[in-house]
């Protein structure tokens, strides 16, 4: 049995694990060929941008192990960062693979510099526990939940559609993806409500979460190049074409929240370019320091 027996066996009834964990073959049994008439290189970055998607929002959440407000909530959280590790590893597989240059998930995750990084900035902004102490800035439970119900309501409405995609291991990855996105939205979605209909400060913390994040909304509607040329082609989806579905699932949370949403920003850019063209923010290289610092010391080792 390998992980993509299980993507296409059929509903085994354990809908939430990690992708590829325990295996060491994860692509097998998928067809694993470029689809006719798609570019290499352009699949390649697309898979990098989902990839890093994923890889990067794990990296910050798995920060909040035994320091989120309450035991469950910790194990909730390492779950989530879990699944998302799990996507990426598949997704950067498939990255490699396709690029053809000998890079595997590893090589992809902690030996690139952070401009080759193609995640979108809402990834990486800092929310979670800040390492210098539980009364430093950066400790902010509400924006890490406000962030979560965007990115994984938007991850949500894409892998919905990538079922679709004319490459099969795009395709596998979001059949099984959009379960686990289901479970993150809807956690997400839970903690909100529950503190925006709270008392008056976690009702004050979780509007002001919410403002933290919004700058960054509007990119993961921005269509990169990329992007078009693939949804053209049939394996990847336009951005624009998920604001209307995600925008309501927000509004229907803030609702029930009693918060507003904010008034509408500017895309929030680094020197007037995003993330998907590897300009990032100042919190990137300080996780990318973290994420990387054990491979590039101990280049080669293993368990």
């Amino acid at each position: 049995m390998n992980v993509y027996d299980g993507l296409t066996a059929g509903d085994s009834g354990d809908a939430h694990w990690a992708f590829g964990t325990g295996f060491t073959e994860p692509l097998a049994g998928i067809d694993r060929d470029v689809p006719s008439g798609v570019d290499r290189a352009d699949l390649t970055a697309y898979a990098l941008m989902l990839g890093d998607d994923a890889l990067v929002a794990s990296q910050l959440l798995a920060a909040w192990t035994s320091r989120a407000p309450e035991l469950e909530e910790d194990v909730a959280l390492a779950n989530i960062a879990l699944d998302l590790l799990g996507q990426a590893r598949l997704l950067l597989t498939r990255a490699g693979e396709v690029e053809g240059r000998g890079r595997d998930e590893d090589a992809l995750a902690h030996l690139r510099a952070e401009h080759e990084f193609r995640n979108v900035h809402l990834a990486e902004i800092d929310c979670g526990p800040s390492r210098m102490g539980p009364s430093a800035p950066g400790r902010d439970f509400a924006a890490t939940t406000a962030r979560l119900l965007v990115f994984s309501s938007w991850k949500l409405a894409l892998f919905a559609r990538l079922r679709d995609s004319a490459d099969p291991v795009l395709a596998a990855v979001a059949a099984k993806a959009v379960k686990e996105l289901t479970y993150h939205r809807d956690h997400a979605a839970r903690w909100t409500v529950r503190l925006g209909d709270g008392t008056d400060e976690s009702h004050r913390r979780m509007r002001a979460g919410i403002e933290r994040v919004w700058p960054f909304v509007d990119e993961l509607f921005t269509a990169h190049p990329v992007e078009t040329r693939l949804a053209a082609a049939g394996v990847a989806v336009d951005p624009a074409e998920l604001r209307s579905e995600v925008d309501g699932v927000l509004d229907e949370v803030f609702a029930a929240a009693g918060l507003e949403r904010p008034a509408p920003v500017p895309v929030a850019t680094v020197a007037g370019r995003a993330g998907r063209d590897g300009v990032h923010t100042e919190a990137m290289g300080f996780l990318l320091a973290e994420m990387q610092h054990l491979h590039r010391s101990l280049p080669g080792a293993v368990w």
